[in-house]
């Protein structure tokens, strides 16, 4: 695998659709302060590469940045997904670490192992804790370029549509979580929670 450098305008533009794709879930998913945002990322499929083969620690901190900056304006949480190469291990601030009562693991993310966005995660977090798993209590997610996501927000975990379809040359599929439902054929259900 071969680290890509990209510049001007190209990350501008991919800071942008990220931060305004983060947005949309956001106010989508309803999301509150204090909630957990799980992204998977892959900056080669983002540069219309083949996963795993262009990792780009440029277009992994134009992605942070725009995801990044939208989350703080909220105050939700991040957990950036590393790749494979590291189960799936996930990037987040000790607060979030200790709030969610995650179990810290040892591991620091590489461009090549562990990818560029968990990496540059890594390196940009105040304080930085790898965990294992977020136990399905992430709210919400972004998955950029088919990298998997689901097992990490709370069942049941639905589609959510937003204006964008790609970030760069990435498809995007952003997800959510709803309430379960309970009851029988008499049940009402909250509309707000659907």
């Amino acid at each position: 695998m071969e680290l890509v450098h990209v510049q001007g305008e190209e990350l501008e533009e991919i800071r942008r659709q990220a931060y305004q794709a983060a947005a949309e879930v956001c106010e989508g998913a309803k999301l509150r302060e204090g909630d957990l945002f799980v992204v998977g990322c892959s900056t080669s499929e983002v540069l219309g590469e083949k996963i795993g083969t262009h990792s780009s620690l440029d277009a992994a901190g134009a992605l942070f940045a725009g995801i990044y900056q939208a989350l703080q304006e909220r105050g939700v949480f991040l957990a950036a997904q590393c790749c494979e190469h590291l189960g799936r291990a996930l990037i987040v601030e000790r607060e979030a670490c200790i709030r969610y009562r995650l179990e810290e693991v040892n591991v620091i993310p590489q461009p090549k192992a562990g990818g560029s966005f968990g990496t540059t995660a890594y390196r940009s977090f105040r304080d930085p804790v790898a965990v294992e798993s977020l136990q399905q209590q992430a709210s919400a997610g972004i998955d950029i370029g088919g990298t998997l996501i689901g097992m990490h927000i709370r069942p049941v975990v639905v589609p959510l549509r937003i204006s964008l379809r790609k970030i760069g040359e990435a498809s995007i599929i952003c997800a959510r979580r709803r309430p379960k439902f309970v009851g029988g054929s008499r049940a009402v259900y909250n509309e707000e929670l659907l």
